[in-house]
């Protein structure tokens, strides 16, 4: 474990313990010799980390205490890097573009030492390439999701049949290479499942839909369990 790596999950381990932590306990879950927890300390406390306590009591962080956005272990930093590669090729494109605009920032805004982690894992090509084709704006419809709108679509169903559907859209929903809209359907009363490559329009409707989107999703999720 890279040193910055260390100093971050001294800091995680404090954050979630409310009673002092011994360097000992400290230096046993970091598999490292006690001098090198010791080392560890003051190096944090030498930043202006708000760590109270010695050696033989133990440490306690203040109440408060935050660390920067950007402080990310190694793995976390993989798998951020990760997540934007497959949204690179499964998502639309314009969250295709954000996820690499969020590689770079990731790049400029951590050390020096972790780039390489961020770079390996942004560039291997493990994912498929995504050949859904959608006739309309993901933007609009994430936009939609975030602020509770309501949504009326021009839709193609299995059979070929063009209906219109105004719809709650509450999340989407990756499968396979297939992305399906989450709603609830005021046509049907009743949660559905829109393909999005078969959505020939989507309208923004004035007004927002009642409820909370978080009690609409839990619904979801337990209809779907019912149905399995």
């Amino acid at each position: 474990m890279r040193r910055t790596e260390r100093l971050f999950q001294i800091i995680q381990i404090l954050r979630a313990n409310r009673s002092p932590v011994t360097g000992r306990s400290l230096a046993e879950e970091l598999e490292i010799s006690l001098r090198t927890l010791y080392r560890d300390m003051a190096e944090l406390i030498a930043q202006r980390v708000p760590i109270t306590g010695e050696a033989g009591t133990g440490y306690v962080l203040d109440d408060g205490y935050d660390m920067p956005p950007l402080m990310l272990t190694a793995d976390e930093l993989e798998a951020a890097a990760l997540g934007a590669a497959w949204v690179v090729t499964q998502a639309d494109p314009s969250l295709a573009r954000s996820a690499r605009d969020l590689v770079t920032k990731l790049s400029d805004a951590i050390p020096q030492e972790l780039r390489p982690i961020v770079l390996d894992a942004s560039s291997r090509s493990i994912f498929p390439q995504s050949k859904i084709q959608e006739q309309f704006d993901g933007a609009a419809l994430r936009r939609a999701i975030r602020d509770r709108s309501r949504l009326q679509l021009a839709y193609k169903d299995q059979n070929d049949t063009l209906t219109t559907r105004v719809i709650w859209p509450l999340l989407i929903a990756y499968l396979d290479r297939v992305r399906f809209i989450v709603a609830w359907c005021e046509t049907r009363q009743d949660y559905r499942h829109f393909r999005t490559d078969r959505v020939r329009a989507l309208e923004v409707l004035e007004g927002k839909y009642p409820g909370r989107r978080a009690i609409l999703v839990k619904g979801w999720e337990t209809a779907m369990a019912e149905r399995h």
